[in-house]
């Protein structure tokens, strides 16, 4: 199944027409989806409208300079602030991550939307995509940020999304720009990049975004359409149950998979129960490209939100009022 992208703030006639296709599962949206708390709220109901099942509407809205959606929204810190009070009061920081996820999830799920894809769970050593999206370059730390966050988000009744597995942040490149080939043996990945990962899994995270980055030691190809991470080490050895994302296939680092078919196959055949093709140019292909496959409609069903709060329930909360506070201060 396609969690697709939409050009502009009001749906086209001819998205309209994509998420009535069987193999369209949901849209992710970007700033460029985004005028206001009012217009996107609108385009969330008119996603919805417009298709003929359940749509998964998805987000990044991390903090720091990875926020869709800013007019209006609280002012998320990057997650990486959290590293340096963790050294001085590690319960409270955890603590306060809690509350960002909290406060993260339910502007999100107030405005319609079921999902932002969070946390970041990769280490924090320099690589250019990453940079301070990441809580810590120590594993051990991460994990311990990843349980609160995952928590947070669960309780304000959205779904957590692990990324980018196995682990974005040992190489340098952008993947956004570039091919990434991280060549560090399996127990080595093991040790480190993958500790945070297992500490989500355990936490009940929900789903898991793959990285665009090869590990030649492990396996040949990239990770997001490698049996050998999806089906060997994320579900036998690592016992994770929940939905699988690629992560974006009109990303450079995705090329190597050869054209739009070709990447739209070999994740889904690798064991990728999702693909997110989020630029709009790619998305009548991709379409095309899941003709006679069987889908599984029902594998998104868990992630959609839960609970109904809209902006006035959650202006209402004060709660909300105090966290925003709390967590705007951090920066």
């Amino acid at each position: 199944m396609l969690v697709i992208g939409v050009a502009g703030t009001e749906l086209t006639a001819q998205e309209r027409d994509w998420l009535q296709h069987d193999a369209c599962a949901g849209v992710i949206l970007f700033t460029r989806n985004f005028a206001s708390k009012a217009q996107v709220t609108e385009l969330s109901q008119a996603i919805r409208e417009a298709a003929s099942r359940p749509q998964l509407i998805c987000v990044d809205q991390e903090g720091g300079r990875v926020q869709r959606f800013r007019e209006g929204y609280s002012a998320l810190p990057p997650l990486e602030g959290f590293d340096a009070r963790f050294a001085n009061d590690p319960q409270g920081a955890l603590a306060l991550a809690q509350e960002h996820a909290w406060l993260m999830a339910s502007e999100i799920r107030a405005t319609g939307i079921d999902l932002s894809f969070a946390p970041v769970v990769d280490l924090g050593r320099g690589n250019l995509a990453i940079g301070n999206r990441a809580f810590s370059a120590d594993p051990h730390v991460v994990a311990q940020f990843t349980r609160a966050y995952v928590q947070g988000m669960h309780s304000a009744g959205m779904a957590a999304t692990l990324k980018h597995f196995p682990g974005h942040g040992s190489v340098l490149e952008d993947t956004h720009f570039d091919d990434a080939v991280d060549p560090r043996p399996l127990d080595e990945i093991r040790a480190l990049d993958l500790v945070p990962f297992v500490a989500g899994i355990e936490a009940k995270a929900d789903a898991v975004m793959m990285a665009h980055v090869a590990y030649p030691a492990v396996a040949p190809e990239p990770a997001g359409y490698s049996k050998v991470w999806i089906e060997d080490i994320l579900r036998k050895e690592m016992g994770f149950r929940g939905v699988v994302f690629s992560d974006d296939i009109g990303m450079a680092a995705a090329f190597s998979a050869g054209g739009i078919k070709a990447r739209v196959d070999l994740h889904l055949d690798a064991g990728c129960d999702v693909v997110l093709v989020c630029h709009p140019e790619l998305v009548e292909e991709s379409l095309g490209a899941i003709k006679d496959r069987k889908l599984n409609t029902m594998a998104l069903a868990g992630l959609l939100g839960r609970g109904p709060m809209g902006w006035d329930g959650l202006l209402a909360d004060a709660r909300y009022g105090n966290t925003r506070g709390r967590i705007e201060g951090l920066a």
